[in-house]
């Protein structure tokens, strides 16, 4: 039967060991993900000196007066919760 010591030292080798391993494997991992990121990834949009055109507001949006319409009933329904 081997010491107490003998054994913590065994221990502490397969600890080691491991969390090496465990390094080594995610380092690995992290290398192959940004390889494969940067091969398969989007391309790297040009930068143009023409200005990007603002989106138009669609035509079906609310119109003003539903959403005051809106807000004072989710006004009225709050209240109404509050007592």
């Amino acid at each position: 039967m081997a010491s107490i010591s003998e054994q913590l030292y065994d221990a502490l080798g397969i600890m080691i060991l491991g969390m090496s391993l465990v390094f080594v494997f995610l380092s690995t991992l992290i290398f192959a993900m940004k390889l494969v990121a940067r091969t398969f990834g989007p391309a790297a949009l040009e930068a143009s000196s023409a200005p990007e055109s603002q989106p138009q507001p669609s035509q079906s949006a609310v119109s003003p007066l539903m959403a005051a319409v809106i807000t004072a009933a989710i006004h009225q329904h709050r209240k109404k919760n509050i007592i």
